[in-house]
């Protein structure tokens, strides 16, 4: 496989694991609403006296809910939020580490670019072997 090749490959795997990257950091950021949301949410049933009640939405309606159900469904999106968080930033840190590889791959390709194109093409200030007089 030929230098240009290569790449043009390497750099179109970069730019793939870039807009990977881009996806993931847009997750996590929506990760990061849902479970700041949720805590809010968690603080509020804290200071909740007997005498409150709670409703919960489903579609255009508000339906009665016990209080305990709605702390538990709480509880359980905020731990599935936070292993959700999880296993994004591992992704995160798998992409990152991928795209040091890569970027590596692309400065090694464009060094041995350079080196091919210096020999094929002597700077102007070197003297050429002479062709024999």
């Amino acid at each position: 496989m030929s230098l240009q090749v290569k790449l043009q490959t390497v750099s179109s795997e970069y730019s793939n694991l870039q807009l990977e990257l881009s996806n993931i950091v847009e997750a996590r950021q929506k990760l990061d609403a849902q479970l700041s949301e949720n805590e809010l949410v968690d603080k509020e049933f804290a200071q909740l006296t007997p005498d409150n009640v709670v409703y919960k939405q489903i579609g255009p309606v508000l339906v009665k809910q016990e209080k305990e159900d709605a702390k538990k469904d709480i509880k359980g999106r905020l731990e599935f939020i936070a292993g959700e968080i999880k296993r994004v930033e591992a992704q995160l840190h798998d992409i990152q580490a991928k795209l040091e590889i890569k970027k590596k791959e692309l400065v090694d390709i464009q060094a041995a670019l350079q080196q091919a194109s210096t020999q094929e093409f002597p700077s102007p200030g070197v003297p050429l072997p002479s062709l024999g007089a």
